[in-house]
């Protein structure tokens, strides 16, 4: 079974992050592999263990990116391939189409993902690298398994769940609850240093850069006003009511 994971490398969302000129400054965060896509590596893993067959983990970005690559070759992937986007700018779209043409003379039965990353949080790769592929797709999945030349998935649907089964090729993303990725061990991670991660750029791929043009533009970015401490309210509870009212249409202006 040829198991393809896409994989993001993000800035950890727990750290400090300080905007500098309207944009996140690279130099004030710290990147990880984003937390979704170590459920689909994990799952790519534990399908591997039961069907055998290769893992090969893909992520679009700068060469810093190698480091979130050789995480998931340390945690068990076989070989990496890093796109390098440096001085492009890409977004969803231009994204999906840089891994779908990637993918074009490449095998695969599985394709998996995050959910979505934590630094946009579109979940929209998936599915626009489904389209272009021309495969089924099923988001949010809490559970997979394969049976014969089909995958059973249980998704993730507001507080329920439903069960789809679709042919293979597929591509599914990963939701919380999929399963636990494991820690890379320390012999795995000097393993990992001698994996193969291919390098390649826009030269190597058939696509031309104008059609890489971004759909979509960053407006602004901020970060969350500061949470203020919360307020009792005393008094008999129609004041309470009258006051929490004021306050709603005054202070909160949601009434």
């Amino acid at each position: 079974m040829n198991l393809i994971v896409l994989l993001k490398q993000t800035f950890d969302t727990e750290e400090k992050i300080v905007i500098e000129s309207g944009a996140i400054a690279e130099n004030s965060v710290e990147y990880i592999v984003n937390p979704y896509d170590e459920y689909a590596i994990e799952e790519a893993i534990q399908l591997r263990e039961a069907h055998g067959g290769e893992i090969t983990v893909i992520s679009v970005g700068p060469d810093r990116a190698e480091a979130a690559l050789r995480t998931a070759l340390a945690m068990g992937a076989d070989k990496a391939v890093l796109v390098d986007d440096e001085g492009l700018a890409t977004d969803e779209y231009s994204t999906a189409l840089i891994l779908a043409e990637v993918l074009r003379e490449r095998e695969y039965d599985i394709i998996l993902g995050g959910n979505l990353s934590i630094d946009n949080g579109s979940g929209q790769i998936g599915p626009r690298l489904a389209d272009l592929l021309q495969i089924s797709q099923v988001t949010t999945i809490t559970k997979l398994s394969i049976e014969n030349d089909r995958a059973v998935a249980v998704r993730d649907v507001e507080g329920d769940s439903e069960t789809i089964e679709v042919p293979l090729p597929v591509v599914v993303t990963a939701q919380q609850g999929l399963n636990e990725p494991r820690y890379p061990s320390l012999p795995n991670i000097m393993k990992a240093k001698k994996k193969p991660l291919e390098r390649l750029t826009l030269d190597d791929l058939s696509i031309e850069k104008e059609h890489l043009r971004p759909r979509t533009a960053v407006v602004e970015t901020f970060l969350l006003p500061k949470k203020e401490a919360g307020r009792v309210l005393a008094g008999a509870v129609e004041q309470q009511v009258q006051e929490l009212a004021n306050l709603l249409r005054t202070e909160a202006n949601v009434l």
